[in-house]
């Protein structure tokens, strides 16, 4: 069954959230975060909402950004690993906590184990980051956007 390609059929929207990432990935850029690991940011996040779209051009941009192909392949297990350090966890744990809104909600204790690692200007540029790659990914799922080798 064929979907309707929301960029096609609302160009002008599909341009507004890119204007939205684009923002976001300055925001990034402002609070000092590394591209890289951002791309990571929006990898896990395709992760967990199973975007194949996303998570192949996320892993793609991580590569070509400096990120190590063992820190992307361990990703989806972070928690499990030494390749992230304190700062990146928390990010990884507030990504995880904003892409998982329905869930739980984004406990307090998410911010509170971010606060000694992230500055307040970074846990707003991740979240704005969650939020634009939630977007897409939803874009992309419900679009059907094709994966092929």
């Amino acid at each position: 069954m064929s979907r309707i390609n929301l960029g096609q059929s609302a160009p002008e929207l599909y341009k507004k959230v890119a204007e939205l990432d684009a923002l976001a990935m300055q925001k990034v850029q402002e609070a000092q975060l590394n591209e890289g690991f951002a791309h990571l940011l929006k990898l896990r996040a395709s992760q967990i909402n199973q975007c194949a779209f996303c998570i192949r051009m996320h892993a793609q941009d991580a590569l070509k950004t400096g990120e190590s192909a063992e820190r992307i392949a361990l990703l989806n297990a972070w928690r499990e690993t030494e390749y992230y350090d304190q700062a990146e966890r928390a990010a990884l744990a507030l990504m995880e906590a904003i892409t998982l809104i329905a869930v739980d909600q984004v406990p307090d204790a998410i911010y509170e184990d971010a606060l000694p690692f992230l500055t307040d200007a970074q846990i707003s540029a991740i979240e704005w980051l969650a939020i634009v790659i939630n977007a897409w990914n939803r874009i992309a799922i419900s679009s059907r956007y094709s994966v092929k080798p």
